[in-house]
């Protein structure tokens, strides 16, 4: 299975591709001008790599969890994308992108951090696969 996973922003939209259960790797991340643009970004991106599902982050047992599956939902009908679509707890996963950058140059908002918390919610969710796997 191919995945790609989203960590979907007001600026920028972060993105990890896997193919292999142990291996995720950060992709450049979207900036975002509007939601159509970005959703038109990240649908050429699933297709490039040719993902089978997508992973998205969204913030799990808050006070806000609807209203981001709604909004999560609405971009993704966006995208247009036909797969599978799973949904990942992100919590914290940008403080962990931003402590693994610790030493590079932070202050920079590329969207090296949006990817890395991309990959770290794309890792979360196969470890969650594996272990229900063995069970």
């Amino acid at each position: 299975m191919k995945y790609i996973a989203i960590d979907l922003g007001l600026k920028r939209v972060g993105l990890a591709y896997s193919a292999h259960k142990d291996l995720v790797t950060p992709l450049k991340a979207v900036e975002r001008k509007n939601r159509d643009q970005a959703a038109r970004d990240v649908k050429k991106v699933i297709d490039e790599w040719e993902a089978d599902a997508v992973v998205v982050g969204i913030p799990m047992g808050g006070s806000s969890e609807d209203e981001m599956r709604r909004r999560v939902a609405h971009f993704m009908n966006l995208v247009d994308f036909k797969g599978e679509i799973f949904y990942q707890d992100e919590s914290n996963s940008s403080k962990e992108a931003e402590a693994m950058m610790k030493g590079e140059i932070k202050q920079i908002r590329d969207g090296r951090i949006d990817s890395i918390s991309a990959m770290i919610i794309l890792q979360r969710f196969l470890a969650k696969i594996k272990t229900s796997s063995k069970s």
